[in-house]
Parts: structure tokens; C-alpha cells; sequence
């Protein structure tokens, strides 16, 4: 690994650390779906304002352009002052407009890129369906051309903030009749096109971010596709060469608090025995050693994986193991957390976290989940980082 911070790269910190503390919004509403996303968009803005809205898009389209070390800084900061990961505006910032910038037309881009930047739209993903889900090339929503229109008939799932969004990046089939991964088309789907039904869906931390999206002949102009009509699923992959990029180490650095909060909690709270702290409980301070042990080590990781993708221009396999490791860490965590805090977890808020320990202990189950199941990713690391077969 080769990932050292220049001169300029710790005067950004410095920088980046300076304007948040300065500008950065306090006190996230909790429980509030309608407040949350006001603050997220609100967020969105003030970067804009602040020149830092797309960390890591070209300039010529209105980003940053910050180097992969300088998008490290961002994010880095960004979790240190508490800002939330994953948010109402990521789909938009690290997956449509990205893609957008890479295969979209100049008109796309002119009329979508400045609105994702300024947060005046939210956009959601259309990837998943009922039996299409870490199988992507199955999907079976399809879209027939009739005249200059896509009808669009079909179902997605698991569509996060669907119920907000303006827009949504929607993979369709428009072509059945050769290979899975062939005739699959990339379209901006208008979500107030007629024909379009958003279910929410409550999950069973009682939040209701994810939604089901049905189409019924829902028809968007063919100027709406991205690429070329049935090759999707490349402009898709390109897509989600962004999903596991430096803008999961916001992710990761509020796990390290959280970690450590948990050892100050332990510290003061009784443990098991209901006479001393948690934390003098053995194998409760055994645990959260070797949690803080695995935060640093998944940091680590990270680094290797970016200073790779600054090598070689392209992010590797490497990130599947990051978002394994995390996705079973945040679940360790939260499953630590109420071994500490007994049945006060119910009620107990940590500082960085909305909602109790046990409510985030049953969210973080989305993330061995969402873009890509870990089952998925034990297969890509097995194929490409270790050589085994099929």
C-alpha cells in the first residue's frame, strides 16, 4: 500500500475541518421522515454554497474534482463532525450523476447534474425486483418501445426514499431474446410519470425508507435512456463502481465512534452481574477490544483499497471485502451494545445514532443487504481474490 498525505492534502484537512465546524448543520431531527429529509436536503446546499457539493465529480461538471486522497480528507472529516453516511441526496450524488457524467447525453447532463449538485431533486434506484435482487441480470421489468415512448411495466423493490424522489435511475428489459446480461436498458425514470405507484415498506426497525415501486405501462420518452438502448447493464456496472468507493468511509469512521462511545457507555453503565461497570465484565471488555481492533482494521483495508484504485485507475474486488467486514461489524456492534446496556438498549441513545441501540441494531441488517447480499460478496472474493472456482 502507497497512500500518503501530501502537503496540500493535510492543509484540505485542515480546510475541510475548519469549514464544517463553521458550517455544518447540528442537531438531526429524529423520527421525523419529513424533517430528515429537509436537513438532508438543506445539507446539500450549503455544500453547494460552499463549493464542496460533488467531492469527487469533475469540475467541468460542477464538482470538486478532489483528488481520491482529498475525497479520503472529506469524508474522513465529514464523520468526525458527525454528518450522516447515507442520506435522502446519495443516490443522486455518487450513483446517478456519476453515471450520468460517464454515459449520459450533453443534454442530459446540462438539464440533471447542476439540480443533483444544488439538492433541488432527490433521486432513488430502480435495480431490485421481487426475485431479481444480487442477480441483477435477471431482472424481468420490461420496457417495449412504442413510437419516441418506453412502456414500463414491471415492479422494483427495496427502492430507498422512492416516495421522495423526482427521479429515479430505472433498468428495464427491452430486449428478451439473447443473454440476461444483454438487452437491458439504463433510463432516468420520471417518478411522476402516470402509471407509477409507490408502496412504502416498514421495515422491522420500524422505519419506512425502503419502498416497492409498480409500473403500469408507465411510459418515458425514449430521450430518457442512458447509453444505448440494451446495453444497461454496462452503463449500470458503471454505477456501481461508485457504490463501494471512499464515500463508504464516512460509513466506517462513525462506526469507530460509535465504538468508542460504547466503551465510555460501558465504562459507567452496570454490567450483567447488576453490581460492577459492563466493562469489567471479561468477556464484555474482551468483545469491545476486539471490536476496536476490527474498526481499525477495516479502516486499514479501506486505505489499501483506495491507494490500489488511485494505482490503477479502477476500484477492484478489494471492496467487496470492506462492505463485508463492515456490514458484520455494524452488526456486531449493535448486537455488543445491548449486551452492555441490557434491556436499557431499548431506550439508550448514543450521541452519533437517531434511534436506540436496538433499533439501529435492527437496521444495520440492510447493509448485509443492499447493493449487493453478503452471500454475493463471499462469491466475488472467492472468484476474484482467491482464485477459487465457480
Amino acid at each position: 500500500m502507497d497512500l500518503q498525505f501530501s502537503v496540500a492534502d493535510l492543509s484540505f484537512r485542515e480546510e475541510v475541518r475548519t469549514w464544517l465546524e463553521e458550517n455544518a448543520p447540528k442537531d438531526r431531527p429524529q423520527n421525523d421522515r419529513k424533517a430528515l429529509t429537509e436537513y438532508d436536503i438543506n445539507w446539500q446546499k450549503i455544500q453547494w454554497a460552499g463549493g464542496y457539493a460533488g467531492i469527487s465529480w469533475p469540475a467541468e461538471y460542477g464538482g470538486r474534482g478532489a483528488s481520491l486522497t482529498q475525497q479520503l480528507v472529506w469524508f474522513e472529516e465529514c464523520g468526525r463532525a458527525g454528518i450522516p453516511g447515507i442520506d435522502t441526496c446519495f443516490v443522486g450524488i455518487n450513483h446517478a450523476g456519476p453515471t450520468l457524467i460517464a454515459s449520459g447525453t450533453d443534454e442530459q447532463k446540462s438539464f440533471h447534474l447542476p439540480k443533483i449538485l444544488r439538492g433541488d431533486v432527490i433521486w432513488c434506484q430502480g435495480f431490485s425486483e421481487p426475485g431479481s435482487g444480487s442477480d441483477l441480470a435477471s431482472l424481468s421489468t420490461r420496457g417495449i418501445i412504442d413510437g419516441d415512448e418506453l412502456a414500463v411495466t414491471g415492479q422494483k423493490i427495496w427502492t430507498s426514499f422512492g416516495d421522495k424522489a423526482q427521479y429515479q435511475e430505472l433498468l428495464v428489459r427491452t430486449d428478451a431474446s439473447g443473454s440476461k446480461h444483454k438487452g437491458i436498458t439504463w433510463i432516468i425514470g420520471d417518478m411522476s410519470a402516470p402509471g407509477i405507484e409507490v408502496r412504502p415498506i416498514e421495515t422491522m426497525a420500524g422505519d419506512a425508507d425502503f419502498c416497492e415501486v409498480f409500473y403500469d405501462e408507465a411510459r418515458f420518452p425514449l430521450t430518457s435512456v442512458v447509453g444505448r438502448l440494451n446495453d444497461g447493464w454496462n452503463v449500470a456496472m458503471s454505477t456501481l463502481s461508485f457504490e463501494r468507493g471512499t464515500a463508504f468511509m464516512l460509513s466506517q469512521v462513525a462506526l469507530a465512534q460509535v465504538v468508542e462511545e460504547l466503551i465510555d457507555v460501558a465504562r459507567t453503565h452496570t454490567g450483567p452481574d447488576g453490581r460492577r461497570p459492563a466493562i469489567a465484565d471479561d468477556e464484555i471488555s474482551r468483545h469491545l477490544a476486539q471490536t476496536r481492533a476490527d474498526v481499525a482494521a477495516l479502516r486499514a483495508m479501506t486505505y489499501l483499497s483506495i491507494s490500489r484504485g488511485a494505482k490503477y485507475g479502477t476500484p477492484g474486488p478489494e471492496g467487496s471485502i470492506s462492505k463485508l467486514r463492515y456490514s458484520d461489524l455494524s452488526q456486531r456492534v449493535g448486537r455488543l451494545a445491548i449486551d452492555v446496556l441490557g434491556h436499557d438498549a431499548l431506550n439508550f441513545r448514543s450521541r452519533s445514532q437517531l434511534h436506540s441501540w436496538v433499533q439501529e441494531y435492527l437496521r444495520s441488517y440492510a447493509a448485509s443487504i443492499g447493493g449487493g447480499t453478503s452471500e454475493i460478496q463471499r462469491n466475488i472474493i472467492g472468484d476474484r481474490v482467491l482464485g477459487l472456482p465457480r
